[in-house]
């Protein structure tokens, strides 16, 4: 095309499909569009909306039948999102916030000297370790006293 404005909606790069995204694929479908005109009426790319199909697909009637179905779709990518993200070193390095934890309670140590000390002495490595601003935000937090 030589013009220099796009007649197709400019869509977000990285937005998510919204439910109500997924009702319109679902009733398209059902209708006989091509995944091609979905994606042309949403604004995306056609690979975006393939995508959705094959994670909203269900098999009715003891999958002799297959649908898209767009609540299926929703559920699926909430469960997704769930798993989605960095998790915290909370409950994976428990020993070192006990530690931290007694000193500093009972010891009457800084924050910065439970950190460093434990390193220091050899009591821990410093992949079963968090930072010392990592501590103060789960003071933060609420997840230290």
């Amino acid at each position: 095309m030589d013009s220099l404005y796009s007649t197709m909606n400019q869509r977000i790069k990285g937005k998510h499909l919204s439910f109500e995204e997924r009702v319109i694929i679902q009733t398209r479908i059902k209708d006989g569009f091509s995944l091609r005109a979905i994606a042309r009426e949403l604004g995306c790319s056609p690979s975006t909306i393939s995508y959705e199909v094959k994670r909203g697909i269900v098999s009715l009637y003891h999958g002799k039948q297959r649908r898209y179905k767009a609540d299926h779709g929703q559920s699926v990518y909430q469960a997704n999102r769930y798993h989605c993200g960095r998790k915290s070193d909370f409950l994976k390095k428990s020993d070192f916030i006990e530690y931290v934890n007694k000193h500093f309670s009972e010891d009457d140590w800084l924050l910065d000297v439970c950190a460093n000390r434990s390193l220091a002495i050899g009591e821990f490595f410093s992949n079963q370790t968090v930072c010392t601003r990592t501590l103060y935000n789960y003071v933060d937090q609420g997840l230290m006293d």
